[in-house]
């Protein structure tokens, strides 16, 4: 399994930017899909995550700005970044739930590293005040 981010550039406050997730090996359609981000010396946190089904969810911090997809077609996922601001920045990393087609979980499940058990190498997105 492998997945591969880009999308990353720098981009001013308010600005927006889509990052986008390759995967080969898994459908992702199939699986929970999310993305993290760490910022420099801090801890990898939960940004968002799409189950197979189609239902999202969002840390509290980019809710209403952010957006995750999913095209099914391409088989990737997709983080449209929208109202950025400074404290966005970060590498931003997408990772894969092993389990195929997972029912319904507590909100800590896609919010929890450990649940992914596969992850892309990161993509830098910088944004200037």
């Amino acid at each position: 399994v492998q997945l591969q981010a880009s999308g990353g550039g720098l981009v001013q406050a308010g600005g927006s930017l889509r990052v986008s997730c390759a995967a080969s090996g898994r459908t992702v359609s199939n699986h929970i899909m999310g993305w993290f981000r760490q910022a420099p010396g801090k801890e990898r946190e939960f940004v968002a995550a799409i189950r197979s089904g189609g239902s999202t969810y969002y840390a509290d911090s980019v809710k209403g700005r952010f957006t995750i997809s999913r095209d099914n077609a391409r088989n990737m996922v997709y983080l449209q970044m929208d109202s950025l601001k400074p404290e966005d920045t970060a590498v931003y990393f997408c990772g894969l739930d092993e389990t195929y087609r997972a029912p319904f979980r507590t909100t800590d499940y896609y919010s929890d590293r450990a649940t992914y058990n596969y992850w892309g190498q990161g993509t830098l997105v910088t944004v200037s005040s």
